[in-house]
Order: structure tokens, then sequence, then C-alpha cells
């Protein structure tokens, strides 16, 4: 499965609640990769806050063009919920 994310909003600061297609969801602090060109201004709170799921990338991008891969931002969630996996039919 090619990992999506299907929601994300801002919970504070820099921190992202994100919500993958394969059920996982959780939040992503990204105080600490707000640096380099592209994401350098993102460091301005009312800049950061202002971003949205594309529905083509599937994930979270700014009007900038930055944007950060399903892959990073699941690998960084922090008290990540995990899928529940179905219960058995008796």
């Amino acid at each position: 499965m090619i990992l999506h994310v299907v929601e994300a909003q801002l919970d504070h600061d820099y921190v992202v609640r994100v919500t993958f297609n394969d059920g996982a969801e959780g939040l992503v602090d990204l105080a600490d990769e707000l640096y380099g060109e592209m994401f350098a201004p993102l460091r301005d709170p009312e800049k950061f806050k202002a971003f949205s799921v594309d529905p083509e990338l599937c994930t979270i991008v700014w009007e900038n063009g930055a944007d950060f891969a399903p892959e990073f931002l699941r690998d960084r969630l922090l008290v990540p919920v995990e899928p529940t996996p179905p219960a058995d039919k008796p």
C-alpha cells in the first residue's frame, strides 16, 4: 500500500495531527524541520498554519511549494495511534 495523508490539522505551534490511509494517526512536531530555503519561511506561525492536504500529492503542502513526504511524517509520529485490526467474526 502506498502511504497517503488523508487528513491533517494544526494541533498547536508547529505540531500537526496527521491521519494516514492505513488508519495510523498521531501528532508530528515539525519545529526542528523548518530550515533551508523552502521550509525556513514556515517558521512564521501564520505561514505554517496555512497548510492543506494536497489531493494529488496526498500529503501536507504550503503555498510556497514546501511539502513533507507521507513516509517522513509517519516516521516522526509522536505517540502514534496504530490502526486497530478488525475483530474476528465468530
